[in-house]
């Protein structure tokens, strides 16, 4: 990662990865963002790789072929040198390739064991395959999104990145603070479906108390209200509106031409009523009009962004949310940090590119890595 700083946050974190595919590899790209120095595992003649598959960006790739002795002693050579080992596969694979935690941490005890998986490692459906879709609905977070008929997939961010990524990348720098004082690692049991059900603690303690409906549409942050909700614009694009608090609310409905007598918020009961009166006053604009009926008011009006109009939104284009590397645009690096910019995106390596310089930034001989 190319930075206009001299030291990075997270610059002397050595970083073995595991080729996988999924959250893995979005934990790794995160820590490599932020200045960790990784080696990418791949098998021979991997061929994933290509510029578009930005998750990837930010390490160098070595080629083993873990199904031979030389390969595992020589992927054991490099796990020596780790602070940190992070795997994707299912429960058993690592142990079965020789590669498990209680092999690998009494070579190395303050290596930090990053294991990401959707079902984590124990329980009854521990070893059965899945995906985003089958943690998220087993936790309860997919019934609670959609519309009354049926829920709607939030394509993979809920369970891969959100419950699976970031909790995992949270949970090995929890344990490299520890290690660092300790000298001891921690094996780390990253489950999406535990990831998942921890983003929900809110919206399950407010079921504890009755605020919350166990149905889709009936509360004020799921589609239910009419003050929370997208609504579709003459032109056929959409409005978000989120004008939950009361003054917010109230510059809503002026802007609306609504009267607040006929509109009350917090009515429950006539929610759905409300919501069809607010569809069909958006309905009569287009979203254009409205953005500009509503510029510079309080009332939490946003245009829903295609994934292209995004990248092009003055707010975002100011910011610099998004870069380009190897023709590619993606997302840069986040959150900010005061003392660390990154200047623009790294590229993303072939498997095997880079890796015998990655080697001998570690102090291993590439010659004897590679060509076991």
């Amino acid at each position: 990662m190319n930075s206009s700083d001299s030291r990075a946050p997270l610059a002397g974190l050595k970083v073995v990865e595991f080729a996988a595919l999924g959250p893995a590899p979005f934990c790794t790209m995160l820590l490599a963002d932020f200045g960790a120095d990784v080696i990418r595992i791949d098998k021979p003649g991997a061929d994933v790789y290509s510029p578009a598959n930005v998750v990837f960006r930010g390490r160098p790739s070595v080629e083993l072929d873990l199904k031979t002795p030389e390969g595992i002693e020589a992927a054991l050579r490099i796990v020596d040198k780790a602070d940190i080992l992070i795997e994707g596969f299912r429960p058993g694979v690592m142990e079965r390739l020789g590669l498990g935690p209680e092999v690998v941490q009494v070579r190395n005890p303050r290596i930090v064991y990053g294991r990401m998986t959707g079902w984590g490692q124990t329980g009854p459906r521990a070893r059965e395959p899945g995906h985003d879709i089958n943690y998220i609905g087993l936790v309860g977070a997919l019934h609670s999104i959609g519309t009354e008929a049926s829920p709607v997939i939030p394509t993979n961010l809920v369970g891969d990145f959100g419950g699976g990524a970031l909790y995992l990348a949270f949970g090995i720098l929890a344990a490299v603070l520890d290690a660092q004082q300790t000298g001891r690692g921690h094996v780390i049991d990253c489950a999406m479906v535990d990831g998942v059900a921890s983003l929900m603690t809110m919206v399950y303690g407010w079921l504890s108390t009755g605020y919350w409906l166990d149905s889709r549409c009936s509360n004020s942050v799921d589609g239910g209200s009419h003050f929370y909700n997208v609504y579709e614009c003459a032109c056929g694009k959409w409005l978000a509106v989120g004008a939950v608090e009361p003054k917010f609310y109230a510059e809503l409905l002026r802007g609306m031409d609504l009267d607040p007598a006929q509109f009350p918020q917090r009515e429950r009961s006539r929610w759905p009523e409300l919501r069809a009166e607010f569809a069909r006053v958006f309905k009569r604009r287009t979203r254009q009009e409205w953005l500009e009926i509503f510029a510079g008011k309080e009332a939490c009006v946003t245009p829903v962004h295609s994934m292209r109009e995004a990248m092009e939104d003055p707010h975002v284009r100011s910011r610099g949310i998004f870069g380009t590397r190897q023709g590619v645009p993606q997302p840069m690096p986040a959150p900010r940090l005061s003392g660390y910019t990154v200047a623009e995106p790294a590229g993303v390596s072939m498997a095997g590119e880079g890796g015998a310089a990655a080697l001998a930034r570690w102090g291993l001989d590439p010659d004897s890595i590679i060509h076991a």
